[in-house]
């Protein structure tokens, strides 16, 4: 027997036992756990991973858009490794240096007085957290929360989201009321203008506000960009006219940049692009691209002030984890050496929008193409002039197989697409080269055939 083939059965034998494991043992996420076969990988690198046959492809998705650094950043394991071979865990009610560090950095870079962290193990924790906060802080109960929105899979978070994993989990948060967030190219207000679609967004939410009682509310969030539910860019002046009616009605801002923070857009923070400052901000994912759990809220002055005096009744065990924070302040100094948010925005602009815009135009299952840096949502149709999407809202067997065709042919290509409902999302590691950002874009392109073909009209 050669070497070869022994090497072969290796690896086939590793990937038997992974697959074995997996369907014995494993329970996933949102999954009819008889229904899936999850891909085993075994290894990655930069904006690729590959399985055990060797087949690699491109991460379109950057996982669950947490990996902005990419796989296996020499600088991200070396900082875990130092910090594990010096201090690998303590509990929270110690200082710490690298949590005191990350906090500092944090603080830096966020707008106006968010100068407090309250770290946490992820996104979810971190909305239940700003809540909690929001509550205490104002005495009231209510928080405001649009559809079209994923907030976290814990019971508040769940309750806050607005899409259709939400319905399987009610009732949760009674505190909780929903409202429409801006979409002009499906929108809920009959706008025939970005402009008149924040006009109208803001006359609604401030409905809303009135109908359910301001002195009732605790406080509005919302995705600084809507992510998993359509890359919704808010048109011009709507985030400020959101920041204005909170200051109006003395409700809490509460912006969720769990998916959307650390460059994503091209920007540190994603508001920042909007030039609206919140009463609280939420982050987990990019932070630290996912190598060790981490999350976190960034509290404003006027809210830290609030527990200055009285206990805050909230914790974790695994809050500002030293290896999480390592690996935070790293990236940190990443994104600065690599100039990752600079070279994010040139991508968006010179490379992603004009392909779209070129889809747009060529395709004829393409209704709209929207983003910012490396976030795009290219939103499929059966037609232009209808609007009418690829597949129903929430579809799922039979109904969603139009969207499962065009993944398919790009897995075949060996790229890993991001699908949601009836839209592909561009999403990369922000380490991406423009070559592979490219080549991703052109399997995504002929991809597109297959929605093509069942355009009508």
């Amino acid at each position: 027997m050669s070497i070869e083939t022994t090497s072969q059965q290796a690896v086939q034998s590793a990937e038997a036992q992974v697959r074995s494991d997996d369907r014995n043992h494993v329970f996933h996420s949102w999954s009819a756990q008889a229904l899936i076969d999850p891909l085993p990988v075994a290894g990655g690198a930069g904006s690729t991973f590959w399985d055990y046959s060797g087949k690699k492809y491109l991460d379109f998705s950057s996982q669950l858009v947490n990996l902005n650094l990419g796989h296996q950043h020499p600088r991200l394991v070396e900082a875990i490794k130092r910090q594990a071979d010096r201090l690998a865990t303590i509990q929270p009610a110690f200082a710490n240096d690298v949590r005191g560090e990350l906090a500092r950095l944090l603080a830096e870079r966020a707008p106006g007085s968010l100068n407090k962290v309250f770290f946490t193990n992820g996104g979810a924790d971190a909305n239940e957290h700003a809540v909690r906060m929001a509550r205490h802080h104002t005495g009231r109960r209510k928080i405001l929360a649009a559809y079209r929105s994923y907030h976290g899979g814990t019971t508040t978070a769940m309750s806050l989201t607005g899409e259709p994993r939400r319905w399987a989990n009610d009732p949760g948060d009674a505190s909780v009321v929903h409202f429409f967030g801006p979409y002009p190219y499906r929108s809920a207000f009959h706008a025939s203008s970005a402009a008149e679609e924040t006009q109208r967004a803001l006359e609604h939410l401030e409905s809303v506000i009135q109908l359910e009682g301001p002195g009732t509310i605790a406080g509005v969030i919302l995705e600084t960009v809507v992510g998993t539910n359509g890359v919704l860019i808010p048109p011009p002046g709507y985030l400020k006219g959101v920041r204005e009616i909170c200051d109006r009605y003395n409700l809490v801002y509460i912006a969720d940049e769990v998916m959307v923070g650390f460059g994503r857009i091209g920007e540190w923070f994603a508001v920042d692009a909007f030039d609206v400052v919140p009463d609280l901000l939420t982050f987990a994912k990019g932070v630290n691209s996912g190598y060790v759990p981490l999350g976190g809220v960034l509290i404003s002055d006027a809210i830290a002030e609030t527990f200055a005096n009285r206990a805050y009744p909230g914790g974790l065990t695994y809050s500002g984890h030293p290896l999480a924070c390592a690996v935070g302040v790293e990236t940190m100094h990443v994104f600065e050496d690599e100039q990752i948010v600079q070279r994010v925005r040139d991508l968006g602009e010179r490379v992603v929008r004009p392909e779209l815009e070129r889809w747009q135009r060529e395709h004829p299952s393409v209704g709209e193409i929207r983003g910012r840096g490396l976030f795009w949502a290219v939103e499929l149709v059966k037609d232009q002039s209808s609007r009418e999407p690829l597949v129903p809202f929430n579809a799922s067997g039979e109904a969603a197989a139009p969207m499962n065709a065009v993944a398919a042919a790009c897995k075949a290509e060996g790229l890993w697409p991001f699908t949601h409902f009836n839209r592909v999302h561009v999403a990369p590691p922000l380490v991406i080269s423009e070559e592979e950002l490219r080549r991703g874009l052109d399997i995504i392109d002929r991809a597109l055939v297959q929605a093509d073909a069942l355009v009508t009209g």
